[in-house]
Parts: C-alpha cells; sequence; structure tokens
C-alpha cells in the first residue's frame, strides 16, 4: 500500500477540522460565519467544507442561518438537562465497560493524558486543557469496545464543547473539572464501579460550570 493510500480523504480532515472548531470552542455559540469564510480557514475547498457542514449539522452542532451562514447553536437550560441526563447515563457506564478491558498500556496512556490536563491547568490555558481534557476522556471510552455508546457520547459533546469553553474563558482553568486521578486510581486498583463514579463527578462538575454560567447570562 502507497503512502497516498493511506492519506485521510479532504472531506474528513475537513470534517475534522471543523468539528474541532467546534468542539474546543474556536466557534463561539450563537456567532455567524459564512461558509467563505470557513474555506480560507480550514484552508479546504467548497465542496468538502459542505459536506462538513451537513453532517455537523444533522449531529446537531451546526445550524444554517440562510444567506451561506451557519453558526453554532446556543445552548438552553432545557437542552443543558437533556444533555447532561444523557452524559451522565452514557459515558460512566462507557468508563466501568473500559475498566473491564484496561490494560498496562491503557494507564500509561490515560497517565500521560491526564499529565498534560494538570500542565494546561497549571498554565492557565483553558485551549489545551479542553484538548487534553477530551483526548483522556476518549481514549478511556475508546476502549469500552461500544461503537454505537461512543459514537453518542462524541455527538454530546459537540453539543456541550462550545458552552463549556466560554464558562472556563471566564472562570479560569485552575477551576476547571478533574477528577481523573481518582478515575486512574481506581483502573489500577481493576475497581470499575469506582471508574465509574469518578468519571460521573468529573462530568457533574463541568454541567455545573455551564448551568451557572447559563444562569448568569454568561453563555
Amino acid at each position: 500500500m502507497s503512502d497516498d493510500s493511506r492519506k485521510i480523504p479532504t472531506h474528513e480532515l475537513t470534517y475534522a477540522r471543523l468539528r474541532d472548531m467546534i468542539l474546543f470552542g474556536v466557534l463561539a455559540p450563537g456567532q455567524p460565519v459564512t461558509i467563505q469564510g470557513l474555506t480560507a480557514d480550514l484552508d479546504a475547498g467548497m465542496t468538502p467544507v459542505r459536506e462538513a457542514i451537513r453532517r455537523l449539522a444533522a449531529e446537531g452542532a451546526l445550524l444554517p442561518q440562510g444567506n451561506r451562514r451557519v453558526t453554532v447553536p446556543k445552548l438552553t437550560l432545557a437542552d443543558l438537562e437533556q444533555v447532561a441526563f444523557a452524559r451522565l447515563t452514557i459515558e460512566p457506564h462507557l468508563a466501568e465497560r473500559a475498566a473491564a478491558a484496561v490494560t498496562p498500556e491503557l494507564i500509561a496512556r490515560l497517565e500521560a493524558l491526564d499529565a498534560q490536563v494538570d500542565a494546561a491547568i497549571a498554565a492557565g490555558s483553558v485551549q489545551d486543557y479542553l484538548q487534553s481534557n477530551h483526548a483522556f476522556h476518549f481514549a478511556l471510552y475508546e476502549a469500552a469496545g461500544a461503537g454505537v455508546l461512543l459514537d453518542m457520547a462524541r455527538s454530546l459533546w459537540l453539543r456541550f464543547g462550545p458552552s463549556l469553553r466560554v464558562v472556563t474563558s471566564e472562570a479560569g482553568a485552575a477551576s476547571l473539572p478533574d477528577s481523573h486521578k481518582e478515575a486512574l486510581g481506581a483502573l489500577r486498583a481493576g475497581d470499575a464501579a469506582a471508574v465509574g463514579l469518578a468519571m460521573q463527578r468529573d462530568i457533574t462538575q463541568g454541567i455545573e460550570h455551564v448551568r451557572a454560567g447559563l444562569l448568569h447570562g454568561k453563555i
């Protein structure tokens, strides 16, 4: 197989880049952007950008506005309650399933990612925190071997991430949720239920940050 045949297709790269712009808050909730502007930001052609927008709109992460504009939907309190219910149902279960299949390699990877989370918090870097926190969660969840639930979790983070970026930028990185060390300790002990509880606490902290932001009109 040649190197060219192993390259990720342009439309998938464009989708991944636009997804990350939404997930990590580069595009703020309610901020309208033009399709032409996105082609420049993504350094991609109109066709892959339109395809990425179509896919992300279907996932509820983008809202077409007409006049060739799109926006990241603003999260409402009613939306948040649904996202919270789904995240707190799905993600601790994924964590417990992953704990049942834990390997030394997975623990080492999670430790390295947690160190990146700590470094981001110490540096006050919200962007680095969001990226390393996401990487930690999904490195754990991917080990669960539950593709349907994993897809659901990814979709929920797309709806939640932009609002989390807003409130964490206001509050500062030191206030961000981080129950990863509890989860790692439970993984090492082989306690799947405790892993699920640690991730539940971590998720709940993030949800409460966003809920407070919504109630105080910061999002």
